[in-house]
């Protein structure tokens, strides 16, 4: 699959993952920590044996999110997953020095009930690709296009 093309097709509010789909992307992040794939740098320095904080979204993002999605075909996270798309119904913000395993701890716990699809721009953007001319009008961006569809 073609990312770019896959996210011109695919509407920016159906950029989105399931809750099980957090479950599992913590999966794969623990994973891959123990494989050493992410690693504490001097920007980040996790502690590999914790699960209750981890390492930073921005860690995860540059050594996971991107390595992943980059041999899939440069599209994000979610398309990766689901390429047609899911509708968003949860729009989910987060910070990017936020410990990974809290971030998601936090999320599944307060999952609103009748929510299925959540946009998290570390999961619906494409890491790999240059976003600019998706965030140049934005009223037009995927941000503002997934808060609108959000509940």
């Amino acid at each position: 699959l073609d990312g770019a093309a896959l996210h011109r097709q695919v509407p920016k509010d159906r950029w989105c993952v399931t809750r099980a789909d957090l479950v599992d992307f913590e999966r794969g992040v623990w994973s891959a920590i123990q494989l050493g794939q992410i690693q504490p740098t001097v920007r980040d320095e996790f502690d590999p044996c914790d699960r209750s904080i981890g390492p930073t979204i921005y860690s995860v993002n540059e050594q996971f999110i991107k390595q992943v999605t980059r041999k899939a075909g440069m599209m994000s996270w979610a398309l990766m997953l689901h390429p047609d798309g899911l509708k968003c119904d949860l729009f989910i913000t987060h910070a990017w020095q936020e410990g990974v395993f809290e971030f998601i701890r936090k999320v599944l716990h307060s999952w609103p009930r009748g929510a299925w699809h959540a946009y998290c721009c570390m999961l619906a953007n494409p890491q790999n690709l240059d976003i600019a001319d998706l965030i140049s009008n934005p009223r037009e961006s995927p941000f503002a296009l997934a808060l609108l569809s959000a509940n």
